[in-house]
């Protein structure tokens, strides 16, 4: 199995802990949040690892030698859909793609390889714990999700909060077929929208992820979902990283 880690942006929220480094070099518990994800993809039997960076690409490039890099140039004027795609050579077999600024653990990657389906999302159905002293990143910041007999109907941010099943943690896997329906998917909304506002995002070029995740729910395609009740953190801002540092027991569990 192969991952692809994207990590291009700055993560200016994270301001200073990112004033000289990758937001993934935010260390908690004595390691960088990068190091706990290596270990939660080798130990779920990820055997390859590829990395989209952009700033400050070459920190990541000097300790971590091992990554098959791709390199973001465009990265303070795109977002992490676009930045995934700068990977999208990887993307010929299953493969497994995750955010490089949350803590997650092995169980969590687990899920989504163990999923049925073409495409698995995890999901944190314990998600709302989380955000009850959330104030720098309220819950309609969160990537929600709703679901129906164990499939994604909607993936939003704009989803109500107490309509939302659980937050999407940034984990998923496709397999082959799951991923040619992505890069297929990805270039007829790149080809009809670029330069052009797309969903949510002011430019196709802005856009999130889950913004082309949604445009495959509503095109029909089928979405699997692997739950966690934690085992899961965001770290978007400074009040996250105390936080993290605060609930990320050694183990790699939140506390």
């Amino acid at each position: 199995m192969r991952a692809i880690i994207i990590g291009a942006g700055r993560g200016a929220r994270l301001m200073p802990t990112t004033a000289d480094v990758p937001k993934c070099f935010a260390e908690v518990g004595g390691r960088r949040i990068l190091d706990w994800t290596v270990e939660a993809l080798t130990n779920a039997g990820v055997e390859s690892i590829g990395f989209i960076g952009g700033y400050r690409i070459e920190a990541v490039q000097a300790i971590y030698p091992q990554f098959d890099f791709r390199h973001n140039v465009d990265w303070p004027n795109n977002n992490i859909l676009a930045s995934l795609f700068y990977a999208e050579d990887l993307m010929d077999e299953s493969f497994v793609c995750c955010y490089s600024d949350c803590l997650f653990t092995p169980r969590v990657v687990n899920g989504v390889i163990e999923s049925t389906g073409e495409i698995a999302l995890s999901v944190d159905v314990g998600w709302r714990e989380r955000y009850a002293d959330r104030t720098e990143h309220p819950t309609d910041d969160a990537e929600k999700i709703t679901s129906r007999d164990g499939l994604v109907t909607r993936i939003e941010r704009e989803i109500p909060e107490d309509e939302a099943y659980g937050e999407f943690t940034g984990v998923a896997r496709f397999s082959q077929a799951g991923a040619a329906i992505l890069r297929r998917e990805f270039h007829r909304c790149r080809e009809s929208f670029s330069g052009k506002p797309f969903r949510a995002a002011r430019l196709f070029e802005k856009a999130y992820f889950i913004h082309l995740l949604q445009e495959l729910v509503e095109s029909g395609v089928e979405m699997h979902h692997a739950d966690t009740a934690g085992e899961y953190i965001e770290i978007d801002t400074q009040q996250d990283f105390e936080y993290a540092r605060e609930c990320w027991a050694a183990e790699g569990i939140s506390r």
